[in-house]
């Protein structure tokens, strides 16, 4: 496993590859103790992070992987459907993938995304609009949100 880390307006990410594809990327609010390692995944990850940041990027396509079941692999594809600087409720999620009595797992689905930002499960919202758990914590979902909706205005987005 390689791994880095990058400090970001709200706070660091811990990123982790393996077998040449991003695998972890989470937010933390103290750097990543230990050497950082240099691969080209993590480079590119980097820099389209930062470039996300910078307001410049709305979708990431360097290498990843998340190992999930066959229903959270539906659900992270769900996620990546969601356009940049748009919401979705949870109910409108799992009625996309066809089953609307599947909304508890369809969170619990969600809660496990490993990719933090480029799985956009900051995008995803309670039905009546409001802001519901967020593994990175709701202020950083807060400003994530606020952060894409500054930027979505005349930027064509690739969904």
């Amino acid at each position: 496993m390689m791994r880095t880390c990058i400090s970001t307006p709200i706070g660091f990410l811990h990123i982790s590859s393996e077998d040449g594809k991003i695998s972890v990327i989470h937010f933390s609010d103290e750097p990543l103790e230990g050497r950082y390692d240099k691969a080209p995944e993590l480079e590119a990850c980097m820099r389209q992070l930062e470039e996300y940041f910078a307001g410049s990027r709305t979708v990431f396509d360097f290498p990843m992987q998340q190992n999930g079941t066959e229903f959270q692999q539906r659900v992270w594809q769900g996620l990546l459907a969601i356009p940049f600087g748009r919401t979705q409720s949870y109910m409108e999620l799992s009625k996309r993938l066809g089953d609307v009595k599947a909304i508890r797992a369809v969170g619990t689905a969600n809660g496990r995304n490993n990719l933090a930002i480029v799985v956009p499960c900051h995008r995803v919202i309670g039905s009546d609009r409001s802001l519901t758990g967020y593994a990175g914590g709701l202020h950083r979902k807060q400003w994530l949100l606020a952060h894409e909706a500054k930027f979505a205005r005349g930027v064509q987005t690739l969904f």
